[in-house]
């Protein structure tokens, strides 16, 4: 996923905030993560990321929820109607998106790892997996529709997907295996081959 970009209706300050807590996270990782640190990025004192955000949670619910946005609107900026293109555009997106990636990856995983803790992650975490396949499942049922697709469960495909997706990326951080984003986009593509494709 590329660093999130300007465009939504965010304030102007809570944009350079998201930004800058972009920017932190991928320096520093979740573990070193503070208001301080993203201040720094920000170039303004701590006081006014608080004029925002009350904690360090807050803001990264925000910024969780940040992401889901520029995800939705990179979506939505694919034209095409035809299932086949549309499944592969958010499948590259998922996987193969990956500009400055390794750290911001990282990040996200250590993020994941205190869902568990954090009800405010872990609900953001929740709404930001469940958008990704509702998308999934959307595509695949149109498609299914309209005589591409031959899923008999479109949820069920979009499950199958959202595992490749998961697995990849975090097998990818944890395991620092290079290829797996790779591998994963041809494992998907041989799925919706050879499994969705309506012969």
């Amino acid at each position: 996923m590329a660093a999130p970009s300007d465009g939504d209706e965010r304030s102007d300050a809570e944009q350079a905030i998201m930004q800058a807590t972009y920017r932190a996270l991928c320096e520093h990782g979740y573990a070193n993560l503070t208001i301080h640190s993203i201040a720094e990025e920000y170039g303004k004192s701590t006081a006014a990321i608080h004029y925002h955000y009350d904690t360090k949670d807050d803001l990264l619910a925000a910024f969780l929820s940040y992401l889901l946005d520029k995800f939705i609107d990179r979506v939505h900026e694919v034209e095409t109607t035809a299932p086949r293109e549309r499944l592969d555009s958010l499948l590259d997106r998922l996987l193969t998106d990956r500009e400055g990636y390794p750290e911001f990856l990282t990040a996200m995983l250590e993020m994941r790892a205190q869902a568990p803790y954090n009800d405010a992650v872990r609900e953001q975490f929740q709404r930001n997996d469940e958008y990704t396949r509702y998308l999934l499942k959307t595509v695949i049922a149109d498609g299914t529709d309209a005589g591409v697709f031959a899923a008999e469960d479109p949820a069920h495909a979009a499950e199958a997907l959202m595992l490749i997706v998961d697995g990849a990326r975090n097998r990818y951080v944890s395991l620092d295996e290079k290829n797996a984003l790779e591998e994963a986009r041809e494992t998907a593509k041989e799925y919706v081959e050879h499994v969705l494709m309506d012969e």
